[in-house]
């Protein structure tokens, strides 16, 4: 018993590092990679030093180099909102205006429980699936709790006795109404394809190879429609640029108005956890999850017969980096989009959720039917 506990706990310590990396690295990467595309430098003046009685020459080297590439900058933020004043207004409610940030951050960490970071470990004679709950209904799991988190938004908007701030709480629940439905159907065309709600069933169906055994059975190929309104919906769910309505700056600031320190900061941690989960999914529906193409549990079997054996233990490795380089890549597909489209108006928002998302999800769900029958 305490053994199988031991082994949870590591797989949750696992998961749980590896989101917190990810959504630390986005504030780095935010700042480089917008510098990059605007012809900046960016970030490059947060440093420290130590004392050079503690041996700090050489490290104040490194800490130099560090910072002018701007890697410290995620600490100077954190320091920052953790010495800043909290502020309650005077209008607001205690309890429930600390219990919101809370909530957003609480239930986008818990969804990650269901998604499968790389192949079950077979070691010391146990079975360890990388996955912090096998729940047999994953996906509606994951879906549950990331709808759920949209609550701490509507909240902290509720709560916070300033005008502004309710109506980007409002501008939260109507997006999400907007955005959900399609999001929900588009994936029923993979649900109907690959016959589970079971992600790590998933990820393995996705496994086999079609025309020949070239190209690999992957969601995105199967289900390309599906795909692609899953990723537009998805990103609205971020409430990142150009689906920020919630926020919008320029015209009400937002639904964190009356935050400052470190709940402003948890709202913040939220936005870039959501940009993780959102990664991970469409990689575990659309790309494969963590199967490596022509990679099987004894090795590579290539199309043109080739055959590289590989060890169970290299097997589980090439799963989790396939799984880190493919959420890390949509990372930074979805800062792309951050930073290259503007904001959507509030119309134009409703009208692509509701005339041109929706009746192609249900488009897709009719089209993935006919060809599953006719298939089998």
């Amino acid at each position: 018993m305490m053994v199988e506990l031991a082994i949870k706990l590591g797989v949750c310590a696992l998961v749980l590092g590896g989101v917190l990396n990810f959504a630390g690295m986005q504030t780095w990467l935010e700042r480089k990679q917008s510098a990059l595309m605007q012809d900046r430098i960016g970030a490059n003046r947060a440093y420290f030093t130590i004392p050079w009685w503690l041996g700090g020459l050489p490290v104040n080297w490194i800490l130099r180099k560090l910072g002018g590439l701007g890697i410290l900058n995620a600490i100077a933020d954190i320091l920052k909102l953790l010495t800043k004043e909290d502020l309650i207004p005077e209008k607001g409610n205690r309890f429930l205006h600390t219990l919101a940030p809370l909530l957003s951050v609480f239930f986008a960490l818990m969804a990650f429980c269901a998604i499968p970071i790389g192949p079950t470990v077979h070691l010391w004679g146990r079975d360890i699936p990388l996955q912090v709950a096998n729940v047999n209904a994953g996906l509606l799991f994951v879906l549950a709790l990331g709808s759920i988190g949209v609550y701490g938004v509507i909240l902290a908007g509720m709560v916070s006795g300033n005008n502004l701030s309710t109506l980007g709480g409002l501008r939260a629940s109507s997006q999400m109404i907007s955005y959900e439905i399609a999001l929900g159907i588009s994936l029923i065309g993979a649900i109907i394809w690959y016959g589970t709600l079971d992600l790590q069933l998933m990820i393995e169906r996705q496994g086999t190879y079609l025309l020949g055994g070239w190209l690999p059975h992957w969601g995105v190929v199967v289900q390309p429609l599906g795909c692609l309104i899953f990723m537009t919906a998805a990103l609205a769910h971020t409430k990142r640029v150009p689906f920020d309505l919630p926020e919008a700056e320029p015209e009400i600031i937002g639904y964190f108005t009356e935050y400052s320190g470190m709940k402003f900061g948890l709202f913040f941690l939220t936005d870039f956890v959501e940009v993780v989960l959102v990664s991970a999914l469409t990689t575990v529906l659309f790309f494969g999850g963590w199967q490596v193409p022509y990679l099987a549990p004894d090795g590579f079997y290539f199309p043109w017969g080739a055959f590289v054996p590989v060890s169970h233990l290299g097997y589980v490795i090439w799963g989790l980096v396939s799984f880190t380089v493919k959420v890390t890549a949509f990372i930074w597909f979805f800062m792309l989009i951050r930073w290259t489209l503007p904001r959507f108006r509030y119309d134009q928002l409703m009208h692509l959720g509701w005339k041109i998302l929706f009746p192609l999800s249900l488009l897709n769900i009719a089209a993935t039917s006919v060809i599953a029958v006719a298939t089998r």
